[in-house]
């Protein structure tokens, strides 16, 4: 058979980079991923190919095969490399942890192209996650000098330095900002928040909570205009069929018993190893700080807010969580081998590894269905702290409840009573942890944790600050620093603004 010609050839490997970049925009990643390696399998020379395979890998769950594809695209040639040297660096901190290896990629693609702004952003984020104020800093400032008007380089400068007094000319610059920004949403809630934040640092909390107002305000638009919104009753539905899929009786019940809500599951699920650590509550509530204390542990390892199990959840127990009033042992076996399997690749060799995401805390039934040894660490913070830290912060569209304090406080009493239900379902494996109590009194309350966890006592959990792990949580700097009461009825200076939302806040704690 003769060979095709070589236009011939082109245009069937452009029909197949279009049905990629097709399978791609409907966000099948494993799709355009198959049919990117197909390509590659017959012209095994494009680099720009084995980039685009490289970010689909990522997307799938699969970070060190996007390594290999990016360091292929990078033998190649590839146009741009430092866009590769970029997402490696991504991927070794993100994914994998390892803050040496990234802060290695990030330097060669500067090596490679001084002015690249995204490259100093991601090297001063790694700084900040590693809890380097003052490195973190510089980067910061390289990047404003390269683009003295980008608003989020400005706002992360601010959230990194350590604001003492009201002329500090951050202040300034965050004012001149955002009289000038006009009305781009997502741009004006970066430096609201960030303005907010440092005027709240400074005792001038009139004006920080017009900050905030503002900020929330345009953080709202930017998630409408995305398509994302709280809706209060869909909420209340969800919790509603939480607590229907894991119900009381189903705690009690005898093996091999069949009736609604009950899983038959107990006995099936396979021996962790290494252990999870499940850390989980209200997002602000105290988990980043509980994490530092028990990854100072040398028996534990740090997991951060892991995918693993949302992603277990997508894929194995649709529609969820109705799916879950029906279950039999061996699709439950499947998902609990997934999820330890996941865990030890991140880690292996872990005796015991955390897994903090707060909202896990809807999946509590799942995981005790799945693991059934597991325990499950719950922190809690008073309410109007708690609410009012989340009002403070500029969080994904995701969290579409964060903008408004009334949502807020609706769903922080849906989480209290779907809290309340798992209390009576597991009563006995869930760890409840009070941030007041713990800064009160860490020693006591660092041991009662380690007890309930059958971990023996180590010192070095009440110096959790002297780590140099990474931190990706808002929780950054706060957890560099030891144990300290200054957000304790912190919400007691904005008593007068939180007066319509307080009495539903304290009604009705966990």
């Amino acid at each position: 058979m003769s060979k095709r010609p070589a236009n011939e050839e082109r245009a069937a490997a452009e029909r197949l980079l279009a049905r990629a970049a097709e399978q791609e925009r409907a966000g099948d990643w494993a799709a355009a991923a198959g049919t990117l390696r197909t390509v590659l399998g017959q012209w095994p020379a494009l680099a720009d190919t084995w980039y685009n395979l490289g970010r689909m890998q990522r997307r799938c769950g699969e970070p060190e095969a996007a390594l290999a594809s990016y360091a292929r695209a990078l033998e190649l040639g590839l146009d741009g490399p430092e866009e590769a040297h970029l997402n490696r660096g991504v991927i070794y901190a993100d994914d994998l942890q390892c803050a040496e290896l990234a802060e290695t990629e990030l330097q060669r693609a500067l090596a490679l192209n001084p002015n690249y702004l995204p490259a100093w952003l991601n090297l001063a984020n790694l700084h900040e996650d590693r809890g380097e104020r003052e490195a973190a800093r510089l980067a910061y400032e390289r990047a404003l000098a390269l683009q003295p008007d980008h608003p989020e380089t400005l706002a992360r400068l601010t959230n990194a330095s350590i604001i003492d007094r009201a002329d500090d000319p951050l202040i300034s610059r965050l004012r001149a900002a955002l009289a000038s920004t006009g009305t781009e949403w997502t741009q004006r809630a970066e430096l609201g928040f960030a303005l907010g934040r440092a005027l709240d640092a400074v005792g001038e909390y009139a004006e920080a909570w017009r900050a905030y107002r503002t900020a929330n305000s345009a953080s709202r638009m930017s998630a409408l205009a995305a398509g994302a919104r709280y809706d209060r009753a869909a909420y209340a539905r969800h919790v509603d069929a939480l607590i229907a899929a894991f119900p009381a009786a189903a705690a009690t019940q005898a093996p091999g018993e069949s009736t609604p809500g009950r899983l038959q599951s107990q006995s099936v699920a396979p021996s962790p190893s290494p252990q999870p650590i499940f850390i989980c509550g209200m997002f602000r509530s105290g988990s980043t700080l509980v994490e530092q204390i028990l990854a100072a542990h040398p028996q534990v390892r740090r997991g951060g807010e892991l995918p693993l199990l949302p992603a277990i959840v997508q894929e194995h127990f649709q529609p969820y969580p109705q799916a879950c009033r029906s279950l039999d042992a061996a699709r439950i076996s499947v998902a609990a081998t997934a999820y330890l399997q996941g865990i030890k690749r991140i880690h292996p060799g872990a005796q015991y590894i955390t897994d903090k995401r707060p909202d896990n805390f809807h999946h509590i039934g799942l995981i005790k269905t799945m693991l059934p040894q597991t325990r499950i660490v719950h922190t809690r913070r008073n309410a109007l702290d708690n609410a009012l830290s989340i009002w403070f912060l500029h969080l994904d569209h995701a969290m579409a409840y964060a903008t408004d304090l009334g949502d807020i406080t609706h769903h922080i009493r849906e989480y209290q009573r779907l809290m309340r239900h798992w209390h009576t379902v597991y009563s006995q494996d869930l760890i409840d942890v009070d941030y007041e109590s713990l800064v009160r009194s860490p020693e006591t309350e660092v041991r009662r944790l380690l007890d309930a966890l059958e971990l023996p006592w180590e010192p070095a959990c009440l110096e959790f600050y002297r780590q140099r792990s990474l931190v990706k949580t808002a929780s950054v700097w706060q957890v560099r620093e030891p144990l300290h009461r200054r957000s304790l009825g912190r919400w007691q200076n904005y008593a007068t603004e939180l007066e319509p939302w307080r009495q539903a806040l304290t009604e009705a704690p966990v």
